[in-house]
């Protein structure tokens, strides 16, 4: 897949979302290594670079990008165990479901599964089942979307992880690789992750679905982990960056215009712009310092907000929704004992039956089937916010737009768009952003703190990634602040 004269191309191959080198340097490098090869050969040697050079080029184009683990891919192998295994463990769940009432046994379960050529161990799995459950996915759903005869993908870009991703063909779940610690760091604090999202069902956190463990005979263990993609569906988006609030390496050349290229930009890229959302502009802020809060509590730095923005259709912009629409669309949404690690109706937002909103308005008319309804603009067509264990409830028929309003905001809930990604979409007037937070495993440790000193004699008062957990929440929020209106 690379190069034999450019080895910077090999560290392409591990690779990570959150870090997409630039086109120019990886070429610039290539094109010195074929100059430095050797003596001059004559005509002949330079035709030979020449061929090499523009070969790596065409090379490198197609690599900075997603394309199918075909037959003849180095990961066929590894992907092909990963869609066996995954379809195996799912199925277990399927026959045995979580219960309502997770236990510590749950959280330290492990299922380990042999096929004809490996074992696959799954780690927590009524937990992550849970999850999945809260989030309104069925168990034949997700197995079918990681186990179909479809290849999965591979995302390219130049990242100082040693990480591999793939995607499922339906670009819905990202498959990565992990290490040893980052895995033991995440099933060690799964339950405070699991009780954040409880607490936040609309957390921006990415949504870990599944951790898993291949063992193949005579090689190393392979972990990784299952995720929900931020960027899904993503046939319109028009724009992708990776955001860590600071400055230093944080650019990157954009794809040539009319590229059917992904590159994912940096920081520096967004410069001059801004995540326009009116309303929706105070939820954002608050939800980024709720998150962000929770990361440095778990002392936890390095982490990424991707950003990304499609523009809305006509017939999504400015629609207005009858005040008895939108309360049953927010019914669930206030209710404070709503719980994603416990059985009930989905807790992610779905279509809202017709004979619901009938009966809300018979409620609130006290059945004489007439009632004043007030009009609500809002960003698009909305979904059902989240269920939870029955409650007590206010009374439909006491609320007003006002009280409804701050309901919203005292449980840090939000309207959510009838979108196949509700919980990492949040629709302005004009655009849909797709916004969530990634990378959550980098520990604050001694060699970072060391890491951290260096760069302040590298980079004189710039902005560099490597900072305390503190000051990286700190600086996340405030870039947040600066770039939304």
């Amino acid at each position: 897949m690379t190069s034999p004269h450019c080895p910077e191309t090999e560290s392409i191959q591990s690779t990570n979302v959150s870090d997409t080198e630039t086109r120019p340097r990886v070429l610039q490098h290539c094109l010195k290594m074929e100059m430095s090869a050797g003596p001059a050969g004559g005509t002949q040697r330079t035709g030979t670079v020449k061929r090499k050079m523009w070969g790596g080029l065409r090379q490198q184009w197609k690599l900075l990008g997603l394309f199918e683990i075909d037959q003849q891919h180095e990961f066929y192998s590894l992907t092909s165990m990963m869609k066996e295994g995954l379809s195996a463990a799912v199925q277990n769940t399927i026959d045995n479901p979580p219960p309502d009432e997770l236990s510590e046994d749950d959280y330290r379960l492990e299922v380990t599964q042999i096929h004809k050529d490996f074992r696959m161990e799954t780690f927590a799995g009524p937990v992550f089942a849970s999850l999945r459950r809260s989030l309104g996915m069925t168990e034949k759903e997700y197995q079918h979307s990681l186990s179909d005869d479809s290849s999965y993908l591979q995302f390219i870009s130049n990242s100082k992880s040693k990480a591999d991703f793939f995607l499922t063909n339906d670009k819905r779940f990202f498959l990565k690789t992990q290490n040893k610690r980052e895995v033991q760091f995440l099933l060690s604090n799964l339950r405070i992750y699991m009780e954040h999202l409880e607490k936040y069902p609309h957390s921006l956190l990415v949504k870990f679905l599944g951790v898993h463990r291949i063992k193949i005979p005579h090689r190393r263990k392979k972990y990784f982990i299952v995720m929900q993609s931020v960027f899904y569906p993503d046939d319109r988006i028009n724009a992708r960056y990776d955001i860590k609030g600071c400055e230093v390496s944080r650019w990157t050349d954009p794809a040539p215009e009319g590229s059917q290229v992904i590159v994912v930009l940096k920081d520096m890229n967004f410069e001059g712009q801004y995540i326009t959302l009116d309303q929706h502009r105070p939820w954002l802020l608050r939800q980024v310092e709720i998150d962000t809060s929770f990361l440095q509590r778990l002392n936890v730095l390095d982490y990424s907000l991707l950003v990304a923005h499609q523009p809305l259709h006509q017939d999504e912009r400015h629609q207005c929704l009858s005040f008895a629409t939108l309360i049953i669309r927010t019914k669930r949404s206030v209710i404070t004992c709503s719980s994603p690690t416990h059985a009930g109706m989905p807790t992610v937002p779905g279509a809202v039956p017709e004979e619901d909103s009938a009966l809300l308005v018979s409620e609130m008319d006290g059945g004489t089937g007439s009632c004043s309804v007030t009009e609500s603009r809002v960003g698009s067509d909305l979904g059902r916010a989240p269920s939870g264990r029955p409650c007590t409830e206010q009374p439909v028929g006491t609320v007003t737009d006002s009280m409804e309003l701050q309901d919203f905001q005292a449980q840090n809930r939000r309207l959510l768009p009838n979108f196949r990604n509700p919980l990492h979409v949040i629709d302005g007037p004009e655009h849909r952003y797709f916004v969530g937070i990634i990378d959550i495993f980098t520990v604050y440790s001694f060699k970072k703190r060391l890491e951290h000193w260096w760069k302040r004699l590298r980079h004189p008062g710039q902005a560099f990634s490597t900072v305390s957990p503190p000051a990286y929440c700190r600086r996340l929020c405030q870039w947040v602040q600066d770039h939304t209106r």
